[in-house]
């Protein structure tokens, strides 16, 4: 009798075994060898090298490198310079442009090269010019206000915001007769406007 009641127990305990395996449940089989963390203990961190190299150690110089570098290190400061240009000539490579400054401003320390640009600029005839509002009568804002939003397509307050930060560039990159067109509208207007 007692064997039967055990089969029977065990029989029942496997479909129960079963059902929770097979079911959409979350099933954990028993590990033998498991060993729970220590919840004190502190993961292992990876210690990183003193210097990163990406590609690896690398050998040390040869000999012939060192002497080379020691000879180098021994040359005069006009020896030096000369250097790179015969290292130039002698690998054949090609020799680098100047870059050109033509469009550049560079300031205070552009030295002499930046005058020369400036001067070749003003023999150059300018093709392209830009329109700026100097000021205007206060009494005829508004016509100002309509004069702007004519020739830059800009909505009533883009235009009034425009007019109320004179001096402004009104604007850029148009001919000649086109500025001198809107110079004189805006004269009519009661602008006084500039061509830069």
């Amino acid at each position: 009798m007692k064997s039967f009641s055990f089969l029977r127990s065990l029989h029942v305990s496997t479909k129960l075994l079963t059902v929770s395996c097979n079911s959409s449940l979350q099933c954990r089989p028993f590990h033998h060898d498991f060993v729970p963390r220590d919840p004190k203990t502190k993961p292992e961190r990876y210690k990183y090298p003193p210097v990163y190299d990406p590609y690896g150690p690398r050998p040390p110089p040869s000999e012939k490198i060192v002497q080379l570098a020691d000879s180098i290190a021994a040359l005069s400061p006009e020896e030096l310079k000369q250097i790179g240009p015969t290292l130039r000539d002698r690998l054949k490579h090609p020799k680098m442009q100047p870059i050109s400054t033509d469009g550049l401003d560079l300031g205070p320390q552009g030295g002499a090269s930046s005058g020369s640009a400036k001067a070749e600029e003003k023999k150059a005839e300018k093709t392209a010019f830009d329109v700026k509002l100097e000021k205007f009568d206060a009494a005829a804002k508004i016509k100002v206000i309509k004069e702007v939003r004519a020739f830059t397509n800009l909505g009533l307050k883009e235009a009034k915001d425009l007019v109320e930060k004179t001096p402004v560039l009104l604007k850029q990159g148009v001919t000649k007769e086109e500025a001198n067109d809107i110079i004189e509208k805006l004269k009519a207007a009661g602008g006084i406007a500039l061509m830069e």
